[in-house]
């Protein structure tokens, strides 16, 4: 179902205040704040792996940060796209980093992108999933550069040794077919 221009524009602007809000409680050092921007049910996957289940586990995590490490940090970021699953659901992904206090500006290792499932309830729209990971490209090799046909002939010799994940796969295979 298509939304009128201008219920999607107030839904644009809604998000995007929801994550400045996310920066706001951050440089608060307020876990709760930050926390109550999540459902109560949310999925907090941190730049490190690190995953809180619920809205109670994320606070007490980010409490722990706010108290330790990142006290005095503030987090700084702009929404870059939303897109729409439906009505009361968007996909907003976004880019920040922390700002520690002793710093003017962000170092380039730090900037992190966040896929932010949203989804609007009761209480507005509130965080359901948030996946951060560092902004680190790398650069895909050329399928006839060096690293890639090194790949190639390692692929030919395992196979061929009968070592591997596809050894162990073409004979659970032919084992099922015999």
């Amino acid at each position: 179902m298509t939304r009128p221009t201008t219920r999607r524009t107030a839904d644009d602007a809604a998000l995007a205040d929801l994550f400045d809000e996310l920066c706001a409680a951050w440089g608060s050092g307020d876990a709760r704040r930050y926390a109550a921007l999540f459902t109560r049910d949310s999925t907090y996957v941190s730049f490190d792996g690190t995953l809180a289940l619920g809205r109670d586990a994320m606070a007490a995590n980010h409490d722990t940060l706010f108290r330790g490490v990142l006290a005095g940090s503030t987090l700084v970021g702009e929404v870059e796209s939303t897109t729409y699953l439906g009505d009361d659901v968007a996909i907003v992904h976004a880019t920040g980093s922390v700002l520690m206090p002793w710093r003017d500006r962000l170092p380039r290792r730090r900037l992190s992108r966040q896929t932010i499932v949203a989804v609007r309830n009761d209480e507005g729209w509130r965080i359901a999933a948030l996946h951060n990971g560092r902004v680190r490209p790398v650069a895909l090799p050329d399928p006839h550069a060096l690293p890639s046909r090194a790949s190639h002939a390692l692929a030919r010799t395992a196979t061929a040794l009968g070592v591997g994940w596809r050894a162990r796969s073409t004979t659970a295979i032919d084992r099922a077919r015999a």
